[in-house]
């Protein structure tokens, strides 16, 4: 990794490890947790008279003896006293008395230990197929499972590995961050039980280097987390499955910036572990690999049950009857939607709004002067929040209160351009009085169960209306959800980036994929103002096939080549001074340049230097130099020679998911 990467050796071997595990202070990391057990050591009362006289002073102490002796002779001191209602000065005096001492027994803190786990239900004929096809695939063969929304991938994946842990095997399942919810959890744990070990950031120091030493033990044998579990220490390794491959999040920000799905890839082939990649929208990368015979591909094209996918209708914004502004403000509402709504609320049904965008508004602006305050950090807008009522930064954290007049005219009234999730949340619920709203963003789940609470009141029930951003798009099964509208379509699809059209593409169809998996059926409506796009009208046919044939042209000569028709890594400068910046950038782009002519026989490409889209973020000025090679070896070749004269302004992204 750290060659591949062109991170240092001492960042990689970090990744290795949880952050609990990693300290220099602490080197052993959070002590192993201990439970106090209390224990009769039998000593002098096994007679009856023997008991008379021992406790013929201390009722209150022979009660308790005698209620831990029915016990079994043993039980944890927190029960005893807790529930119980145990005295707590009889157990220390029968502790005092030698007839009986206190144990220290190791403890695994498992928050998810308490989750019910239903079992799972029976295999379909398509995902019985699927099953026997990746168990006869040899083992060195990557799969990809490619399935439609609410086609039963999860339950392919488990059954998959049941048998692997059946046979004495071990298993990793990766699950993008946002999807890791105590649903998907207890699904696991309806086949596995406590062989399950969860590993993800929301945890406690404490119960992530219990579940990772438990691991190491082979003391429990499936490890289920985000991009990080993909090194968890698991015995006997027999397969990685990576779901919803296709997503962002399993590449890292920061240094080592590997790709889980690349390293699953790496450590199956060194450990002879399966790897199994699933999605409903795969990557054109995986899409790629499979068309060359490098990936071997299972379908499953149905949903369970036989219920059909259900239609889009594509809303032009630009022509589309609309509710009247004097009712909807700055959102744009057609009336398609609005009556798609309505309806479903009186039937008692359920909708889901997605915005991918969060926060009250996208930024103030003052009507007489134009200005709009900024962040002071970066070169972004700062966004409008009503709970608390501020303006943030999104990238940095800085905050400050919401201005009362124009900070460069002194105007005493400003406007708020633009829509976020909480105007959206303000909004349905003044349109639709009678609903029951929750909204899910990075705002409101930032609390360990955030995520549980409040999709444990949709499936019972008590939501009517649940709205958010990409949360609320993956991995969500509600039968009663009937109507999805996408709010604005073209959040994400005009961003200065060659993956925005694929990455729009995937949250429309996977959005639209959490309609209609009841008996009722269900309808999506999308709303935008690009509805020739070949994304949306992709997304609207619940194509995957659609959207390739439209896209991989655009990134093939003869227009500038992108992945996946050609590697790319990226050289992102960064520095307090801009000038300073442009500079380097400059010099790195001429040692590339020289490299190509004189070392790479002119296999290399180098585009720029530029700068960033985000030119200015945390405080740093960023300017950024894209190398491009269709030759694997060329791109190892420059990741290495640069290692070699690194420069800590200067930062390596091989295989980049983002250009922003």
């Amino acid at each position: 990794m750290s060659d591949y990467y062109g991170a240092p050796l001492g960042l990689s071997l970090r990744a290795l490890l949880p952050g609990p595990l990693w300290s220099v202070a602490r080197p052993a990391g959070p002590a192993p947790a201990a439970e106090r057990l209390f224990v009769l050591t039998g000593n002098g009362v096994d007679s009856l008279l023997e008991r008379e006289r021992r406790f013929k002073r201390s009722p209150k102490r022979r009660a308790v003896y005698e209620t831990v002796e029915a016990l079994g002779g043993s039980a944890p001191v927190s029960h005893l006293v807790n529930q119980l209602r145990l005295p707590r000065n009889s157990l220390d005096a029968l502790v005092q008395q030698g007839l009986a001492r206190i144990e220290r027994v190791p403890e695994m803190r498992d928050p998810f230990a308490g989750l019910s786990s239903p079992p799972p239900p029976s295999l379909t004929a398509d995902q019985q197929a699927a099953v026997r096809g990746i168990l006869a695939t040899p083992v060195d063969m990557p799969v990809l499972l490619h399935g439609v929304t609410g086609s039963g991938k999860t339950l392919v994946y488990l059954h998959v590995l049941r048998h692997l842990v059946d046979s004495g095997k071990g298993a990793i399942l990766l699950v993008p961050e946002i999807a890791l919810t105590p649903q998907t959890v207890a699904r696991v744990r309806g086949v596995f039980g406590d062989q399950v070990a969860v590993l993800h950031s929301g945890l406690s120091d404490g119960e992530r280097a219990d579940a990772w030493r438990a691991l190491r033990r082979g003391e429990r044998r499936v490890a289920v987390g985000p991009r990080s579990a993909v090194f968890a220490p698991v015995q006997q390794l027999g397969a990685i499955v990576v779901d919803e491959e296709h997503e962002p999040s399993y590449k890292q920000a920061s240094a080592p910036r590997y790709h889980a799905r690349d390293a699953a890839a790496m450590r199956a082939q060194l450990e002879g572990a399966r790897l199994i990649l699933g999605s409903a929208t795969p990557s054109l990368e995986t899409l790629d690999q499979a068309a060359q015979g490098r990936i071997v591909t299972f379908a499953l094209p149905d949903r369970i049950g036989a219920r059909p996918l259900p239609p889009v209708e594509v809303v032009d914004l630009r022509s589309t009857p609309r509710i009247p502004a004097a009712e909807t403000g700055v959102i744009a509402w057609s009336e398609a939607l609005d009556g798609a709504i309505s309806g479903a609320l009186e039937r008692r049904e359920q909708i889901i709004l997605l915005l991918n965008r969060r926060g009250f508004a996208t930024f103030v602006q003052c009507p007489a002067c134009g200005n709009v305050p900024g962040c002071p950090q970066c070169a972004i807008a700062l966004t409008v929040h009503q709970t608390p009522p501020a303006l943030r930064c999104h990238y940095c954290g800085h905050e400050e209160p919401i201005p009362e007049t124009c900070a460069m005219c002194g105007h005493v009234t400003q406007r708020l351009r633009g829509l976020g999730t909480q105007q959206l949340e303000r909004f349905v619920g003044m349109r639709y009085p009678r609903a029951r709203i929750a909204r899910m963003d990075l705002d409101t789940t930032t609390s360990k169960w955030a995520h549980h609470h409040i999709l444990d009141r949709v499936a019972r029930g008590d939501v009517d209306i649940l709205l958010g951003t990409q949360m609320i798009a993956k991995g969500l099964d509600f039968p009663n959800v009937t109507v999805v509208g996408v709010v604005d379509a073209d959040t994400g699809l005009h961003f200065p980036d060659f993956r925005a059209g694929e990455r729009t593409f995937q949250l429309v169809a996977q959005v639209a994929g959490r309609a209609g998996r009841g008996p009722r059926g269900g309808r999506v409506f999308v709303q935008t103002r690009a509805p020739e796009h070949h994304a949306i009208r992709a997304a609207a046919a619940h194509s995957v096939a659609q959207f390739a044939a439209a896209e991989l042209p655009l990134r093939t000569p003869p227009q500038p080549p992108y992945p996946p028709r050609t590697g790319l890594v990226r050289f992102v400068i960064a520095t307090d001074d801009h000038a300073r910046t442009a500079e380097l950038a400059e010099k790195v782009a001429a040692w590339l340049r020289r490299a190509a002519r004189e070392r790479l026989d002119g296999m290399l490409t180098v585009l720029g230097p530029a700068p960033c889209p985000l030119m200015r973020l945390k405080g740093k000025w960023r300017w950024h130099v894209l190398a491009k090679s269709t030759e694997p070896h060329v791109l190892g070749r420059v990741v290495r020679a640069w290692r070699a004269k690194a420069h800590r302004a200067v930062s390596v992204d091989r295989d980049p998911q983002s250009l922003l």
